[in-house]
Parts: structure tokens; C-alpha cells; sequence
């Protein structure tokens, strides 16, 4: 990962953008959603910045390059048409301290315009690495349909209920409550109960909410593209992973970040293993953990866990191809 993915703070802040063409429009576009102060640095401007000029919504510096309107600038966009131009700006808004951009020339950017789906509050960036900008666009233009344009709407309405679910849910609740937040009330918030659905949370903050056991997910070891979809569902919601000292970490690095990660050592014979990790899993959800078990014995596992009466549910993994192939030279 060349580029780290990061959101920045850019209120009040200022931002620059150097090129007076339809490029350079284009990034105006998405930079005036933000709450940054725009520059546009550009002896001559399109129709549209010219408007935006006119409207207040941002300033011109009329000039190809100047060098102290770069000062205090926090992340400058260069798109003049001109290499020559455009390498020479990038190295002077570098020595002045900002973050730079230079349009469809990522070898001299200090970072990359992703292609953004916005909900705000909720944003979602998506970026290639500058390699396949199409890409980019085509995976947005999915998110944009899956993600409901009321979104931004509940994620602010949850947002003004932050105080309150601080105080009323305890930490070790916390969690499980934001869970049924976004499977239960979000779900009726985008089917147009809006009003509802909030008076439902706050309801829920004075009388509880439904709760329920999460079954123990146990998941054999495997490599990690063979782990189906639901295998990489339960380890993305895992408070805590228990998993064997072999397991692949490309494996591991496919759960929820957070997660409290447990590696199993070996002690005694394999059986007693198996009843000390059951034991673990049993402990973890009584404290209402969603708990992921990667095990090369499965079966021994669903069975200790259910010894000792653990809900608990087996997710299958893919086949590798080798055994595919295997499995067709034998027949």
C-alpha cells in the first residue's frame, strides 16, 4: 500500500487549486463539498469557476504561479495542462508545506484524489493506487446503489444520540447495541419510518433493547481466499479470535481490526487443548463476545463446545484447487 487511506480535517482550512480549465473544475466539484476555503490560482478561469468565483465560494489569485499565495495552504491541486508547469508548482507547494496533488501524474503527488460515494456524515473513498481510475468509478457507481440516500440522515441522527447511549449502555453492552442499531431501526430509517425508527432508539435507551446469544463461530484453518463469505462476515464482527499457533496471518488480517486476538498454545495432549479453548469461548460469550474459533479440528471444537451447551455454529471454507484437482484425477 503506496497511498495510506486517511480523511483529514479540513475545516477553515485552505485549499488551492492551481489551473483554470475543466480539470481543474472537476476538483472544484468535489472539493466544495468540504468545509475547506478554496483558491483558485489561474490567469484565466472556465464558465463554472468564474460562477463560483462570482458566488462567493471561492477566491481567484489571477496568475500562473504565485508563489506567496501558496503560503499557509494546506493541500494544493494542481491541474494547468502544462508539465512543465505542473512540475514546477508541485515542487514549490511541497517546499511550502502542503499536501500535494497534481492531476492524473501521481509520481509527483504526496497524495491522490480517490473516488468518493457521500452520505454525509458517512463518506466512503475508494482508490487504485492511481493505476485504474475506471475502476474506481465503476466500484463507486456499485456503493452508490447499495448505500441508501438516507444514510447520512441516520448516521447524524445517531450522531446526536451519542451522549445518551454513552451514558445509559454500559462499555461491555456498547457494541452489541450499535450492532441492532444498524440491522434493526436503520433498516426501517430507509424504508421511510425515519421518525419512527429514532423514537424506537431512544426508547430503546430507557427500556432496553432485544438481545440475543452470538453463537461461537468455528471455522476451519485455511488459506485465506478460501474463506467463503460468511467465514469473513463473522471474523469482520469478532470482539475476540481465537486461533492456532499456524494460522495464516493473511488470514488474521482479514478481521475486524479491533478484535482481541488469543493464540492457542499446545499444552498437554490435543484433547485437553480443545476443552481449555471450549472453556475460553464459553467464558467470552457469557460477556456477550462474538466469539471466532480458527481450528485444523473443527469437529473435535463444535463438539466440546456443545459438552458444555455453547451455541455455537460451523462455517464452512472453500475447497483449495489442488483438491479439486485431486478429486477429478480420481474419478
Amino acid at each position: 500500500m503506496r497511498h495510506f487511506p486517511l480523511f483529514l480535517n479540513v475545516e477553515d482550512a485552505q485549499v488551492l487549486i492551481i489551473g483554470g480549465n475543466e480539470g481543474a473544475a472537476q476538483k472544484f466539484r468535489l472539493l466544495s463539498r468540504s468545509s475547506a476555503r478554496i483558491g483558485i490560482m489561474a490567469e484565466a478561469l472556465v464558465p463554472e469557476l468564474r460562477d463560483a468565483v462570482a458566488d462567493g465560494l471561492a477566491h481567484h489569485i489571477p496568475a500562473s504561479l504565485n508563489t506567496e499565495a501558496l503560503a499557509g495552504t494546506r493541500i494544493v491541486v494542481i491541474c494547468t495542462g502544462c508539465a512543465a508547469l505542473d512540475a514546477s508548482a508541485a515542487d514549490l507547494a511541497r517546499r511550502a508545506g502542503a499536501l500535494v496533488n497534481v492531476v492524473d501524474r501521481p509520481a509527483l503527488s504526496d497524495a491522490i484524489m480517490p473516488a468518493i460515494v457521500d452520505r454525509d456524515p458517512v463518506v466512503v473513498a475508494i482508490g487504485t493506487e492511481g493505476t485504474a481510475p475506471v475502476l474506481a468509478r465503476q466500484i463507486k457507481t456499485r456503493l452508490e446503489a447499495m448505500l441508501e440516500p438516507s444514510l447520512g440522515r441516520f448516521a447524524a441522527g445517531l450522531g446526536a444520540l451519542r451522549p445518551q447511549i454513552a451514558h445509559r449502555i454500559t462499555p461491555r453492552d456498547r457494541r452489541a447495541f450499535w450492532e441492532w442499531l444498524v440491522s434493526g431501526p436503520r433498516q426501517r430509517f430507509a424504508g421511510g419510518a425515519e421518525v419512527e425508527a429514532l423514537a424506537e432508539i431512544e426508547g430503546a435507551l430507557i427500556e432496553g433493547y432485544p438481545r440475543s446469544t452470538t453463537p461461537v463461530s468455528v471455522i476451519p484453518t485455511a488459506d485465506a481466499d478460501m474463506m467463503t463469505l460468511r467465514a469473513v462476515q463473522r471474523l469482520q464482527s469478532a470482539d475476540l479470535i481465537l486461533h492456532e499457533p499456524g494460522t495464516s496471518a493473511d488470514v488474521l488480517d482479514l478481521a475486524r481490526r479491533d478484535a482481541e486476538r488469543e493464540r492457542i498454545e499446545p499444552t498437554g495432549p490435543a484433547r485437553w487443548t480443545i476443552e481449555r479453548t471450549a472453556r475460553r469461548a464459553m467464558t467470552a460469550q457469557h460477556d456477550r463476545a462474538q466469539t471466532v474459533w480458527l481450528t485444523d479440528r473443527p469437529d473435535a471444537a463444535t463438539a466440546a463446545l456443545a459438552q458444555l451447551r455453547v451455541d455455537a455454529e460451523a462455517i464452512p471454507v472453500g475447497v483449495a484447487p489442488s483438491a479439486v484437482v485431486a478429486r477429478a484425477e480420481d474419478g
